[in-house]
């Protein structure tokens, strides 16, 4: 396997970042950047068990049609809304999950997170025109089977996805995403870790490397030091925005943007000190459903602020 990792900042734009992270008295946060796992070589798993967040729901069988059966003949279909992605044979859409790892390849869907998202087989899958057969692979889950890997990321299809063409599964809890061919977060747009979109709402509001809505949480903190108060069941409902490099962001101002380490261990991104959420009922790039909520979530204007929250 080949790891690449990027090249470090300019002088110049760390100086900057120096500045940004004293204000608010952090670290500037840096996101992950791990190459992928592209071997076939089985890996051992190390699953957990499943738990609210997960995307799970105790409501979903088996015995759908996204039950774990061979994925057969993979093709890539091209989807209006996700860009280009991973079906079986069957037609049926191929996700990844955040929690997982690539290097080395591990799943922590299990008990009825894998009811919900049942692991793809690693027997019988074939690579076709559009995804590269060096890429697949396999792991070995906690209970001895072996889950097909594209890129060393574990693959499931979705219980709710009952016909070929399904992508019900998209950014569910933030979490779960249609894989692109590469392996990566199948996309229809291609952004930045942080831009701006006009919204013909709302106005100008922050988005993610998706075209997910970033939004605020009127019960946090940023100064003099960016504190979340949403964690647990509240963190599950509305997913920290990972941090980003200050250089992979368009539109969005310079000043307090950086990364933080919460607590519980999760690594946020900030504007203008602010912590930044996704909302896991926003199922779309565009979509706003977040907005207002509890009359204290509100989508994030390029400068920190939330839009259309009541002045004080």
């Amino acid at each position: 396997m080949k790891t690449s990792w990027r090249s470090a900042s300019l002088v110049a734009a760390a100086a900057a970042v120096l500045a940004l992270t004293t204000a608010c008295g952090q670290e500037q946060g840096t996101q992950s950047t791990g190459s992928q796992n592209v071997g076939a070589a089985p890996a051992a798993g190390y699953g957990s068990s499943s738990s609210d967040g997960y995307g799970a729901d105790s409501k979903d069988e088996q015995g759908s049609a996204a039950k774990a059966e061979t994925a057969g003949q993979l093709t890539v279909s091209e989807n209006a809304k996700v860009g280009k992605v991973v079906t079986d044979s069957a037609g049926l859409t191929l996700y990844r999950f955040d929690k997982d790892t690539a290097e080395p390849p591990k799943s922590s869907c299990d008990g009825d997170c894998a009811a919900t998202w049942p692991p793809v087989p690693a027997d019988g899958a074939t690579a076709a025109t559009g995804v590269d057969k060096a890429l697949l692979g396999e792991v070995t889950r906690t209970d001895g089977t072996k889950q097909l890997t594209i890129a060393g990321w574990p693959m499931y299809r979705y219980a709710k996805d009952t016909k070929a063409g399904d992508t019900n599964g998209q950014g569910v809890g933030g979490t779960w995403y249609a894989s692109a061919p590469d392996g990566k977060k199948a996309s229809a747009v291609d952004l930045p870790g942080l831009s701006v979109r006009n919204d013909p709402k709302l106005g100008e509001v922050v988005v993610d490397k998706n075209g997910m809505t970033v939004y605020r949480f009127l019960k946090d903190q940023a100064w003099p030091v960016p504190k979340s108060a949403c964690a647990g069941a509240c963190l599950e409902k509305w997913p920290a925005v990972a941090p980003v490099k200050a250089n992979d962001t368009k539109g969005v101002e310079k000043k307090g943007l950086m990364g933080f380490t919460r607590p519980d261990g999760v690594k946020q991104m900030t504007v203008d000190c602010w912590p930044a959420y996704t909302f896991s009922g926003d199922k779309s790039p565009g979509d706003t459903n977040g907005q207002g909520v509890g009359g204290t979530w509100y989508a994030m204007a390029p400068d920190g602020k939330p839009v259309g929250a009541p002045k004080k």
